[in-house]
């Protein structure tokens, strides 16, 4: 007789409203919309300069969660 399959138990999934402001860390802001969510402003930067330089038409903010302010990066 064979084993009955088990899966291992799957951690829910942390889900970001565009609507909503995070709570912590750095995201980026994308022509006005929260996209992703980074754990340090150096990494947000990074992603940030990879964007502008394949899209420059972006106008592209990193919002930090702690402070509860936007800045623009160019």
């Amino acid at each position: 007789m064979k084993k009955p399959l088990t899966l291992p138990d799957e951690e829910p999934r942390k889900i970001q409203r565009a609507d909503v402001p995070p709570a912590e860390g750095f995201t980026l802001v994308v022509d006005g919309h929260f996209k992703t969510q980074y754990n340090d402003e150096a990494s947000a930067k990074a992603a940030a300069a990879e964007l502008l330089t394949r899209y420059k038409m972006l106008q592209i903010e990193i919002y930090d969660a702690a402070k509860r302010e936007r800045t623009r990066f160019s």
